[in-house]
C-alpha cells in the first residue's frame, strides 16, 4: 500500500492512497467464495454453482461488496499508519477499481488540531463570600405569599402593585402595531386584560401611567418600545395606546404564619423559613460553583488558540441552534418571532459552537494527560440517576439513548466533569466580599 498525505489547510487533509493489483484481487476471490457458498442458481444445489456462473449473476454485488471493503480497511489503515486523528466522515473519491488494477482512492478528511497542551494548572476565578441572610429568607417567604395573593376589586383609585384590568388598542404612527409586526395581535388590542402597575410590568412604563385611575376611566398612555423589546419590528418605536379602565383590583398577600406554611406542605411557620434557609443555601453554593467553574473554563480557552475543523463546529452550530429554538418555543416565543430572529440566532450560535468544540479538544488532551476515563459502570449510573429523575424506566430510557446516540453524550459529560473538577482542585480562587 503506498500513501500520500497533502494539508489542504488547517485541519484538513488529503490522504492518497494507492493498493496493488494482487491484494484487489485477492479480496474479489474471497467475497467471490463466499457468495459461491451461498448461491442458489436454477440446475445447481445451494453453493454448488461453478464460479464463473456466480460471478457473471452477482458481478455487481461482488464489485460493490470488495470495494466497500478495501476502502473501508485501506483508509483505516492509513490513518493508523500515518498517524492521523480524523474527525468526521472522510468525502471518498473513487479514482480506480476493478479486477487486475490497483486501487486507487482519495479522501479528504478533517483532522482533530493540533496543538501546544498550556499549563492548566492555577487558573484564576473569583469567589464572593456571600450567605443566606434573614432577609433572604424574608423576601423568599414574601414570593411564596405572592404565589397564594388574591386580587380584590377596589372601589378606589389605582396605587403601585395594583392591578388594573383594562382594554387597550396600541398604534405606531397612527397604524396598528400589526402594520409593522404582524404577528404582534396581543399588543395591538386586548380586553379584560391585566396589568400589574409597576415598573417593567407589561411593556415598560405601561403600568405607571395608570396610576390614579378608576374604573371607567380613559387614558392614553404613551410608551418607548426598549431596545431589548421582544418584537424586535418595533424596537426604537413609540407606541400610543387609547386604554379604557374597567377594573381595579387590590393584591392581598396572606398573613406570614402557620396556615401559610402548611399551604406549602411545611408542619409550622418555622419549619417553612428552615427549609427555605436550605434552599437558598443551595442555590447559592450551586451558582457560586457554576461562576467559579465558568471563570476557570473561561481562563482555559484563553490561555491557547487553534484552528477548529470545519465540520464539528457546523455540527456543533446546529445542535446550538435546536437548543435555543427549543428553549424559545417552551417560552411561548412564537415561530414567526424565531423566524425573524434566525440571522441572531445563528450568530450566537456560531460563537457558542467554536468555544464548545475548542473546549471538548481540550478536555480530551487533558483526559489524555492525566490518564482519566469513564468507566462502564459510572456511565451506567448516570444513566439510571437521570432515568429516575425523568421518571423513565432504566430499559427504555437506554434505549432511548442509544437510537439518538446519547450513551456517547454521557461518557463525554462524565470526562467533562472529572476534568472540570482537576481544573478547579488547582484553581487560584480569590475570595471577595459581596459587590
Amino acid at each position: 500500500m503506498n500513501i500520500t498525505v497533502e494539508n489542504l489547510a488547517p485541519c484538513k487533509k488529503l490522504v492518497r492512497v494507492e493498493v496493488d493489483a494482487k491484494s484487489v484481487d485477492e479480496i474479489f476471490d474471497a467475497i467471490t467464495k463466499d457468495i459461491q457458498k451461498q448461491a442458489s442458481l436454477p440446475g445447481f444445489r445451494p453453493g454448488k454453482a461453478p464460479r464463473a456462473m456466480v460471478v457473471k449473476k452477482y458481478e455487481a454485488e461482488i464489485k460493490e461488496e470488495a470495494k466497500k471493503k478495501l476502502i473501508g480497511d485501506n483508509y483505516r489503515k492509513a490513518l493508523e499508519e500515518k498517524k492521523i486523528q480524523a474527525v468526521g466522515y472522510p468525502d471518498i473519491e473513487e479514482i480506480q477499481f476493478g479486477r487486475g488494477l490497483d486501487l486507487q482512492f482519495a479522501a479528504t478528511i478533517e483532522t482533530a488540531p493540533e496543538f501546544e497542551l498550556p499549563d492548566y494548572t492555577k487558573l484564576p476565578a473569583v469567589r464572593e463570600l456571600k450567605s443566606v441572610t434573614d432577609a433572604d429568607v424574608d423576601r423568599a417567604i414574601d414570593l411564596l405569599r405572592g404565589q397564594q395573593a388574591k386580587f380584590e376589586t377596589a372601589a378606589r383609585e389605582a396605587k403601585a402593585d395594583d392591578v388594573a384590568v383594562v382594554n387597550y388598542t396600541g398604534t405606531v404612527d397612527g397604524q396598528p402595531l400589526t402594520t409593522l409586526a404582524p404577528t404582534a395581535k396581543g399588543l395591538t388590542e386586548q380586553t379584560n386584560f391585566w396589568v400589574e402597575l409597576k415598573p417593567g410590568s407589561f411593556i415598560p412604563g405601561f403600568g405607571e401611567q395608570l396610576i390614579g385611575t378608576k374604573a371607567g376611566d380613559k387614558r392614553t398612555v404613551t410608551v418607548d418600545f426598549p431596545a431589548d423589546f421582544v418584537t424586535k419590528e418595533l424596537v426604537g418605536k413609540k407606541g400610543v395606546y387609547e386604554v379604557e379602565v374597567v377594573e381595579v383590583k387590590e393584591k392581598v398577600l396572606p398573613p406570614v404564619d402557620d396556615a401559610l406554611a402548611k399551604g406549602f406542605g411545611a408542619e409550622d411557620l418555622a419549619k417553612l423559613k428552615a427549609g427555605v434557609r436550605t434552599d437558598l443555601e443551595n442555590e447559592l453554593k450551586h451558582s457560586q460553583m457554576k461562576s467559579v467553574r465558568g471563570q476557570v473554563v473561561k481562563g482555559l480557552l484563553g490561555r491557547v488558540n487553534f484552528d477548529l475543523p470545519e465540520s464539528a463546529v457546523a455540527n456543533e452550530t446546529r445542535n446550538v441552534v435546536y437548543d435555543l429554538v427549543r428553549e424559545n418555543t417552551k417560552r411561548g416565543v412564537g415561530r414567526d418571532l424565531i423566524e425573524s430572529q434566525k440571522d441572531e440566532i445563528y450568530s450566537i450560535a456560531a460563537q457558542n459552537a467554536k468555544e464548545r468544540v475548542k473546549l471538548a479538544f481540550l478536555v480530551q488532551r487533558i483526559a489524555e494527560q492525566e490518564k482519566i476515563s469513564v468507566t462502564q459502570e459510572e456511565a451506567l449510573q448516570r444513566a439510571q440517576q437521570l432515568a429516575a429523575m425523568y421518571q423513565i424506566p432504566l430499559e427504555k430510557f437506554v434505549q432511548d439513548l442509544q437510537k439518538r446516540n446519547g450513551v456517547n453524550e454521557i461518557f463525554e459529560q462524565l470526562l467533562h466533569e472529572k476534568v472540570f473538577t482537576l481544573l478547579e482542585a488547582s484553581a487560584v480562587i480569590t475570595e471577595t466580599a459581596p459587590a
